[in-house]
């Protein structure tokens, strides 16, 4: 494994900064104290969830509330509560607060730090006399092998039935977390909602109890544009809101490029509404600079964003795509990602091999179920709806539209990078596991043809199972595709050569004597 030194430093910088801990175990963030008090009935705490930090002993609490009191999140180990109630000496993590923009209260958020390995804790927020309810978590350990699940596009809102959505999402969660209650992070594809200010599309989706249990690795979609609710709901850590990294305004848009280690993998989540106008450069160099400095940290680097650039379905030839297309496949390559997880196209799809832009292994074959990754070697994975409310057709390979994007020659009816494309009109969510010398990434069934599966109940597709609908379809746990990335020994991550042409700087890379890909330098 590389980068051990930089580990091992990563490790013992982690373990001063926890020396200052409490009798619960935690970093104190403001003041102690849990006594009880009254509560007052006129404040209103909603919207609690539970956010990945910036590596594995932090997690990042949002929240919204009525109240003008100082906001905080209280912690303790779990065992440490008596009869439900907290301590003196539970730790105590100040908020930052904000008026909100959508509904006329305050969103707040705060960094839960210090926490220890193999430890249930307990949580709640607001202020004393108007406590949320308590919720919990578990930490895992903070080292070795690990699993995470990956959500396509709940799009609460999508299918006009927001309750029905609503349901659908609530239910794959509890198929994949009943299936695998280890599962250390979920990770989101982005499109949360329909409506990127619609508080009733974001109330269904924060609904289900297990996303104050696991944290959710926020991602924002098209759809989560428009205003800031995302941003007020799902506050991330090591983000960078430069204007590059923005759709439009950054005072009406939510968004920016964010980055954070787990265990192994540096994870790595990408606006990709900003594309335009020198932004997929500005990523690019966002990218390049995180790896710089914290690739040697990590044996895996993910990269997380919305649009798929190779997309099975609706979305394949859509101009800011074919753009993409062209602006990042080599850059990731050269830099030394492992896997993309993408969204926007409601539909699944795992990549061949990809190295520049290119089939790396002109011998990988269709549907192949285990794969060796050689320098540059990048697998790129569309997720499929995780609700339900609406889902996108294959697509014919269509090379009037983008020459550049034809059929595969061993399957003509994928597109030429796609070793697996798959609709069935059925929820699904993919599987992540993390290994020391492996990937192993499956698609799994969640639903079935029937409630809450809003998008074939309410007739926005004709029909639902394989083969168009020809066959039954699938049982819920099954899987639908599954592939095993092997590292080998020898494998190691590697940065350049960059394109001819390319010039390096600070904050990434761009051409001679072309716009697009100037360099945004970052603040």
């Amino acid at each position: 494994m590389h980068g051990n030194l930089h580990l091992s430093l990563r490790r013992r910088i982690a373990t001063c900064a926890a020396a200052a801990v409490t009798a619960a175990g935690l970093v104190l963030g403001g003041v102690a104290g849990a006594g009880a008090a009254a509560a007052d009935a006129t404040v209103t705490t909603t919207g609690v969830i539970l956010g990945v930090g910036a590596s594995e002993s932090q997690r990042v609490v949002s929240w919204y509330t009525s109240s003008l009191a100082a906001q905080v999140v209280q912690v303790v180990p779990t065992s440490k509560l008596r009869r439900g109630a907290f301590p003196d000496d539970a730790a105590t993590f100040t908020a930052v607060v904000a008026a909100n923009k959508v509904n006329g209260g305050y969103n707040a958020h705060a960094t839960i730090y210090g926490l220890k390995q193999n430890t249930a804790y307990s949580y709640r927020v607001g202020a004393e006399g108007s406590w949320s309810p308590v919720q919990s978590f578990t930490t895992r350990t903070f080292s070795g092998d690990f699993d995470f699940l990956f959500f396509g596009d709940p799009q609460i809102g999508s299918s006009g039935d927001v309750a029905q959505d609503g349901a659908g999402w609530a239910d794959t969660l509890d198929v994949a977390l009943k299936a695998n209650p280890r599962s250390e992070l979920l990770v989101s594809g982005g499109d949360q909602i329909e409506t990127a200010n619609n508080e009733d599309q974001w109330n269904a989706f924060l609904a289900p109890n297990q996303l104050r249990a696991y944290p959710w690795v926020a991602t924002i979609g098209n759809h989560d544009v428009g205003g800031k609710a995302y941003e007020q709901h799902l506050w991330t850590p090591n983000t960078d809101r430069s204007s590059a990294f923005y759709a439009s305004n950054a005072d009406t848009t939510s968004g920016g490029d964010y980055w954070f280690i787990y265990k192994d993998v540096l994870f790595i989540d990408l606006n990709s509404n900003a594309y335009a106008n020198g932004a997929d450069a500005a990523h690019i160099g966002y990218v390049t600079d995180v790896i710089g400095q914290h690739g040697d940290d990590a044996k895996y680097t993910v990269l997380v964003y919305h649009h798929s650039i190779y997309s099975p379905a609706d979305h394949a030839n859509d101009k800011d795509n074919q753009q993409r297309r062209q602006d990042f496949p080599t850059a990731f390559s050269n830099l030394g990602v492992d896997l993309v997880l993408q969204g926007h196209d409601h539909s699944y799809s795992r990549s061949y091999l990809i190295k520049n832009g290119a089939k790396a292994d002109a011998n990988e074959k269709p549907g192949q179920t285990s794969v060796t990754q050689g320098p540059g070697g990048v697998i790129y994975v569309t997720a499929n709806s995780a609700s339900g409310s609406k889902y996108y057709d294959l697509t014919d390979p269509d090379t009037t539209a983008d020459p550049s994007y034809g059929p595969d020659p061993l399957n003509p009816d994928n597109h030429w990078a796609n070793s697996v494309e798959n609709q069935e009109h059925v929820r699904t969510y993919v599987k992540v596991e993390v290994h020391g010398d492996k990937l192993v990434v499956q698609n799994l069934v969640s639903g079935t043809c029937a409630y809450p599966n809003s998008a074939v109940v309410n007739g926005k597709v004709p029909w639902c199972g394989p083969d168009s609908g020809a066959s039954p379809a699938r049982p819920v746990g099954s899987v639908v595709d599954q592939v095993t990335i092997k590292q080998p020994g020898d494998k190691h991550h590697f940065r350049g050569p960059f394109p001819s042409g390319w010039i390096s700087t600070k904050h990434g890379f761009g051409s001679w004597g072309d716009a697009r890909f100037t360099v945004t330098s970052l603040s």
